[in-house]
C-alpha cells in the first residue's frame, strides 16, 4: 500500500518526528511511505489544512496513494478539508482505539491527527501505536464482529451518497481557485512522487499543464 504523509504549516516543526514514527511502523509491514511535505517550517511551499484536503483528494482519486495520513493543530480542520473532497473518507484519530475502530468500522482511506492539542511527552509512541492499529492486519472486518455485515452495507451507502453529492475530482480541480491549487501542488517532492505513482492520466495531464514538466530531483 502507498501511504502519503501531508503536514500543514503550523505543525511543520514536528514533520521529522511524525515521518519517523510512520515509517518505523509502515515500512516493516511492506507499505511504502511518500512524504509530500511540509518538511520544515521554513519550506517555500507552505501548506494550510485546506491544501491538505485538496492534496488528499488528488492523491487518492488519482491512485497515487492508497491511504493519506495528515493532520493539523487539532486534526479537525484537515479532517473537514479532506472530507470535502470526492472519494475521500477521513477520520479524526487521536489514539490507538480511534485508529482500530476507524479501520474496522469505517474502513476509510485517510486519517487526520492532532499534532498540537495533546501532543506531549511520549507523543511519538502514541503515533506508532496509532499507525500499528491502522496498518497491521486487515481493515473493515467490523467491530463488534456480529455487526460486520451492516457496517459494510453502511460504508457502501455512504460511498454512493458521496458520489451523488460531490463532483468527480477532475471537475473539482478545474472548479477550485487555481492559485490555491498551484500552491497545494508546489511542494518540493510533489512532482517527483505524484507523476511516478498516479494512475489517472486525465488528472495527471491537468496538473502537468498547471505545474509544467515533472521535476527530476537529485539525491532524492
Amino acid at each position: 500500500m502507498k501511504i502519503a504523509l501531508i503536514i500543514e504549516n503550523s505543525q511543520a516543526a514536528k514533520s521529522e518526528t511524525i515521518h519517523a514514527a510512520l515509517t518505523a511502523v509502515a515500512e516493516p509491514l511492506g507499505h511504502e511511505v511518500f512524504h509530500y511535505g511540509m518538511y520544515a517550517p521554513e519550506d517555500k511551499a507552505s501548506l494550510t489544512y485546506v491544501m491538505n484536503g485538496l492534496l488528499a483528494g488528488i492523491l487518492l482519486n488519482s491512485g497515487a496513494a492508497d491511504f493519506v495520513v495528515t493532520g493539523c493543530g487539532t486534526g479537525m480542520g484537515s479532517m473537514l478539508a479532506c472530507n470535502s473532497m470526492p472519494g475521500v473518507f477521513c477520520g479524526l484519530v487521536i489514539d490507538p482505539t480511534d485508529a482500530f475502530l476507524f479501520g474496522q468500522i469505517n474502513d476509510g482511506n485517510a486519517i487526520s491527527m492532532p499534532y498540537a492539542k495533546g501532543f506531549g511527552w511520549a507523543a511519538e509512541l502514541n503515533l506508532q501505536d496509532v499507525y500499528r492499529k491502522l496498518f497491521d492486519g486487515e481493515r473493515g472486518l467490523g467491530y463488534p464482529k456480529e455487526r460486520a455485515e451492516i457496517m459494510a452495507k453502511n460504508r457502501g451507502i455512504l460511498k454512493t451518497l458521496k458520489a451523488a453529492t460531490c463532483k468527480d475530482m477532475l471537475s473539482a480541480l478545474k472548479a477550485v481557485d487555481q492559485d490555491l491549487l498551484k500552491a497545494a501542488v508546489s511542494g518540493e517532492r510533489f512532482q517527483e512522487y505524484f507523476f511516478a505513482n498516479s494512475k489517472d492520466e486525465e488528472i495527471s495531464a491537468y496538473l502537468r499543464g498547471l505545474v509544467g514538466s515533472p521535476k527530476v530531483l537529485e539525491n532524492a
